[in-house]
């Protein structure tokens, strides 16, 4: 057995159980005192079959067996020790002959924390595959996964910062029921809201869960991984809560001060308006992606600086041809752009020039005959703007959803005066 399969196999260590009884074990041993079978090889079977067995666990079995060749005097322990062994045994060796896990990577492409949960990702589990998708797009790009290129080379797949929706809900579940009924482990993470029965679900038929409103999607993966990732990594999960306006969050909050804020807001706004600029140009993106997983800055990034200055400039274009033309309600504002650049960029600035609790600005987007929403809303707004949107759109054929003051939509062409209606009315 070479060192590198043994390190590949104790990579797999996670907290468990198992970790306690194996260092009751190994203190007994430095000590040279016995190691009972009650206290060691049997517990350990009996903690691994209560614990979903990792292969690194079913190691530490195999190594107390070398290690102590107990013997075992009562005939059913010792056949339940031997069955379970064998296979841990056979499982180990087949390990240590394939080739070290695969891991894609599936991550929002529209903003800052889908970009840098992409980096994390690649960073900490060296992923081999980055897709990056635009919320219309992701089933299309699980199914893509699921096809015959793909999925036999893959052990381990992470879709991140991804928002369901009531319409993509059910088609989304039975897209990972077909990934995992072949093989790979499936990661969700994502900071958006979710329904408890679309979680339980999700969870029952084998996805890692790792989903909370509080916290931006970076700054989870960073805290659950952030083992496995460099110091520096940090400083992706605090951009991505700065630009997600979730700074303020308990764990955000605390990796946030580590830096200086100015440094903190150059970086991730330069950033976010690279990102923005190039959302037609994935390849592009994906570099980036792989050029911040070597722990770069943003202001490392070749030209950045002037892509961002550029954009700035169009952004500024964009407000002044529609502030003449924004719609007010008692609750609402709205306008259609018709602008090249993406409508989130805009709708903050209409919030501000409208002081209407909710802005809404939206585009018309012909391939799919349907209209693209980006919505804000700012302290005043009393509903959670998330799943009203995702509850009226569904409701007319669309789709959308998001956080509490932040969210977008589909809205098919024909009933876009329908759902500003529906939404006006909500808002009051």
């Amino acid at each position: 057995m070479s060192n590198c399969a043994i390190l590949s196999a104790r990579s797999y260590l996670s907290e468990s159980p198992v970790r306690d009884v194996w260092g009751q074990a190994e203190r007994k041993r430095r000590l040279g005192q016995t190691i009972s079978p009650r206290t060691s090889l049997y517990r350990l079977v009996e903690v691994i079959n209560a614990n979903s067995a990792t292969l690194e666990e079913e190691f530490r079995i195999l190594a107390v067996k070398k290690r102590d060749a107990i013997s075992i005097k009562n005939e059913a322990t010792r056949s339940l020790l031997t069955n379970r062994l064998s296979s841990a045994q056979l499982k180990f060796r087949n390990f240590c002959m394939k080739p070290m896990s695969i891991t894609a990577c599936l991550s929002h492409k529209e903003d800052v924390d889908g970009i840098l949960s992409a980096v994390l990702i690649k960073a900490a589990f060296n992923a081999k595959f980055i897709i990056l998708v635009d919320y219309p797009n992701i089933i299309s790009s699980l199914d893509r996964l699921a096809t015959a290129d793909f999925l036999p080379k893959l052990d381990r797949i992470f879709v991140s910062d991804l928002g369901l929706s009531k319409k993509n809900e059910g088609e989304f579940m039975a897209s990972i029921s077909k990934i995992i009924s072949n093989g790979p482990e499936v990661i969700y993470i994502d900071h958006h809201d979710l329904n408890r029965e679309t979680i339980f679900a999700l969870k029952k038929m084998g996805v890692l869960m790792i989903h909370s409103v509080e916290e931006c999607s970076s700054v989870q993966i960073y805290n659950k991984f952030k083992k496995k990732l460099k110091p520096h990594a940090a400083f992706f999960a605090a951009a991505s809560s700065l630009t997600d306006y979730m700074e303020n969050k308990p764990m955000a909050s605390a990796i946030v001060s580590r830096y200086d804020r100015q440094f903190l807001m150059l970086e991730s706004t330069v950033l976010s308006y690279i990102i923005s600029a190039k959302q037609h140009d994935d390849e592009f993106l994906i570099q980036i992606v792989n050029f911040l997983s070597d722990m770069k800055y943003p202001h490392d990034i070749e030209g950045g600086f002037s892509i961002a200055e550029r954009y700035a400039k169009k952004v500024s274009d964009a407000i002044k041809k529609i502030e003449g033309s924004i719609t007010k309600s008692d609750n609402i504002a709205y306008v259609q752009s018709n602008s090249a650049l993406s409508a989130s960029m805009i709708v903050n600035f209409v919030l501000g020039i409208s002081e209407r609790p909710v802005a809404m600005v939206y585009k018309l987007k012909d391939e799919i005959d349907s209209y693209i929403f980006s919505i804000r809303g700012n302290k005043s707004c009393k509903v959670h703007l998330g799943r009203a949107v995702n509850q009226i759109s569904s409701e007319i054929g669309g789709s959308g959803g998001g956080h509490e003051k932040a969210c977008g939509a589909v809205v098919p062409r024909e009933k876009l005066k329908q759902f500003i209606y529906l939404l006006d009315r909500l808002a009051a």
